[in-house]
C-alpha cells in the first residue's frame, strides 16, 4: 500500500511517521509514504524571483463571490496529483496499480474502520490532498473525480491531521504491519476499560482493584463483561 500526500507542509508528518508501528512498517516496506508540495507547480505571475535570489510561489487567491480568507488555486494541486499518477502508472512493478484520490472536507463521507478495510482490498495507491486556508478550488474535485472524506464533525486548520489518521487506520489493515494481525482491536471483543499489573493500586488512602471477573479465568464471563463495557 502506497500513500501519496499532497501538502504544503510535508515536515508536519516527520515525527508521526518516524515512530512506533508506522515507522517499522515503512522500514519493512509494508507501506510507503511519499509527499508532493503543490508549490512546485506554481507558474506564471504567481511565481516570483526576487533580486536576492529567493523564489516565492503563491498558491492561494481571493475567493470569487467574496468572503474571508484565501482559497488554494486548482492548477498547482491538479498538476501535483497528476505527477503522482504518472509516476505510479509508469512504475515497473508487477502489481497492477489501483489509485484512489481523496480530498478532505467536513461535508464528505465519514471515514471509519469499514472504509479502511475496503480501501486495502480495492486500492494499491491512495492520494490524499491536504488542503489549507479556506479550502481548495472546487474544480479540483470535478477534474480529478476525487472522493470527499471527513474524519469528523468539526473543522481543522488543514488536511494534514486527517491524512495522518487515514494512514494510521488503513495501514493497520495491511498484513504484516501489526506484529499479530489478530491484535487489531476491531477483530476481537474489547472494552472501554482495560487493566494490567499490579492487581491493587492505592492512591490517597483508597484502594483501586482490578474487577474480580478478569481474575476469574472464566473466559465466557470475561467476554460478557467486555461486551457490557463497550
Amino acid at each position: 500500500m502506497q500513500f501519496h500526500i499532497i501538502t504544503l507542509f510535508p515536515n508536519m508528518f516527520d515525527s508521526y511517521l518516524s515512530e512506533s508501528i508506522l515507522a517499522r512498517a515503512i522500514k519493512e516496506k509494508k507501506i510507503k509514504v511519499t509527499f508532493v508540495n503543490p508549490r512546485k507547480f506554481v507558474t506564471g505571475k504567481y511565481k516570483k524571483v526576487w533580486p536576492d535570489g529567493n523564489i516565492s510561489q503563491q498558491i492561494d487567491e481571493r475567493p470569487y463571490g467574496g468572503g474571508p480568507g484565501m482559497v488554494m488555486m486548482a492548477e498547482p494541486v491538479i498538476k501535483a496529483v497528476e505527477s503522482v499518477i504518472r509516476k505510479v502508472v509508469s512504475s515497473k512493478q508487477k502489481v497492477v496499480r489501483k489509485i484512489k484520490i481523496i480530498n478532505f472536507s467536513p461535508s464528505g463521507k465519514k471515514f471509519d474502520t469499514a472504509y479502511a478495510k475496503s480501501a486495502v482490498k480495492k486500492y494499491t495507491d491512495i492520494i490524499l490532498i491536504s488542503g489549507r486556508y479556506e479550502g481548495i478550488d472546487a474544480r479540483v474535485d470535478k477534474i480529478l473525480k476525487t472522493e470527499k472524506i471527513s474524519i469528523g464533525d468539526y473543522v481543522l486548520t488543514g488536511g494534514e491531521l486527517p491524512a495522518m489518521i487515514m494512514i494510521d487506520c488503513i495501514a493497520r489493515q495491511v498484513k504484516g504491519v501489526l506484529g499479530n494481525f489478530d491484535s487489531r482491536e476491531e477483530e476481537r471483543v474489547s472494552s472501554s476499560e482495560t487493566y494490567t499489573r499490579p492487581e491493587v493500586i492505592e492512591y490517597k488512602g483508597k484502594k483501586y482493584k482490578v474487577p474480580k471477573v478478569l481474575l476469574s479465568g472464566n473466559h465466557k464471563d470475561i467476554e460478557n463483561w467486555k461486551q457490557n463495557k463497550k
